[in-house]
């Protein structure tokens, strides 16, 4: 399945204080996960930083819960985005140092990204809903 509305490089926003705490993981773990750490790093290059305060609704941040679909599991998935050492994908905790998490920080719901994938190829996520933690 091909979603035209699908973009490589759709507009990103991010919270500056995790931008900079994710950019220092990222650069702290790049020999661990390499391909990872460069997506997210070049992720948050391209992102519009915001305060806390200011970020816009539906955006996905650190600990937001997402849910989201792709080409290869139109049910989609749901998953809370966390740091390394909180991961535990059993329990739908994905870690922002994995490809997917990567790709998922700074979109909005309605949002989907052209994204690759673990064997290379390319696939479409595609934000379904993004919860906030309280």
């Amino acid at each position: 399945m091909t979603n035209t509305k699908a973009s490589r490089r759709p507009p990103i926003h991010m919270i500056e204080s995790e931008a900079e705490s994710l950019a220092n993981l990222a650069i702290g773990n790049d020999e661990r996960f390499p391909e990872a750490c460069e997506l997210l790093l070049r992720e948050i290059d391209r992102a519009r930083l915001h305060k806390p305060d200011k970020i816009p609704a539906g955006i996905v941040t650190m600990m937001s819960t997402v849910e989201f679909a792709d080409d290869a599991h139109e049910e989609g998935h749901t998953v809370q985005l966390v740091y390394p050492g909180q991961a535990d994908i059993a329990a739908g905790k994905l870690s922002i140092l994995t490809p997917v998490g990567a790709g998922l920080i700074g979109l909005a719901e309605g949002q989907s990204i052209i994204w690759p994938g673990r064997n290379g190829s390319e696939r479409v996520l595609t934000i379904r809903k993004v919860s906030q933690p309280n």
